[in-house]
């Protein structure tokens, strides 16, 4: 496709400004990654949102971009060579972003690698588990009379914070800087002490650095807008 217009998801939502990246998302931990890393670097963008309610995530229109039917995706209009270019995946959208940009990865070598580890750290690890642990503690799964997998997850969790934390030690971000791989963390940090308000359970008052980590994120004005978009209706 070598338009914009010519991908059906513009027909469902159409573009506000046809120039600017499209946003698919929903205020998700996941969906707020990609809404915080648009208002960091300062790229226009239209945010679109994919009702949940509306089962909209499995819409053609939105399959057509992100196969996995899971929030969130983009269109940037003006990809590399200059053609629209489609990308589901939240890390895989960060990665690209800050390389759009040169923003928030760093261009040397050590310092990429450094924050793609903890990017990956927080894709294979703290997204599914945190998720998982938040099933059993506050969504359908606290009905379920085997304590087992409850307590897999739980467990799971405060070990990943620990290993947060330890790493966090004498250090105001993840990698030194502010980078993608904070922007990856801490909207899921976030969900585990509001939404999941599983904060007692995994002990975040113990911990010695991840409570600040998060306050010194929360403080930052792009993310107070991102956090509000794509408007939930």
């Amino acid at each position: 496709m070598t338009r914009l217009a010519d991908f059906p998801i513009t027909k469902r939502w159409p573009p506000r400004d046809p120039a600017a990246i499209q946003y698919y998302g929903f205020p998700t931990p996941n969906g707020l990654k990609v809404s915080i890393m648009l208002e960091e670097t300062g790229l226009p963008y239209d945010a679109h949102t994919v009702s949940f309610a509306e089962n909209a995530q499995f819409s053609p229109e939105f399959l057509a971009i992100s196969p996995n039917n899971k929030i969130p995706a983009i269109i940037d209009p003006q990809g590399p060579g200059g053609a629209p270019l489609p990308l589901f995946e939240s890390g895989a959208i960060l990665i690209y972003l800050a390389e759009k940009t040169g923003q928030l990865l760093p261009a040397d070598p050590a310092g990429r690698y450094d924050v793609l580890q903890w990017l990956m750290f927080q894709m294979g690890g703290i997204g599914p588990m945190f998720g998982q642990m938040g099933f059993f503690v506050k969504m359908g799964g606290k009905d379920v009379a085997d304590p087992i997998p409850r307590e897999r997850y739980v467990q799971e969790s405060i070990r990943l914070l620990k290993v947060l934390d330890r790493q966090l030690d004498g250090r105001d971000w993840v990698c030194g800087d502010y980078s993608i791989a904070d922007i990856a963390i801490c909207p899921w940090l976030r969900t585990v002490t509001g939404f999941y308000e599983a904060g007692p359970l995994v002990g975040w008052d113990t911990l010695a650095n991840v409570p600040a980590y998060l306050d010194r994120f929360m403080a930052r004005p792009a993310v107070q807008r991102g956090l509000l978009q794509p408007p939930r209706g």
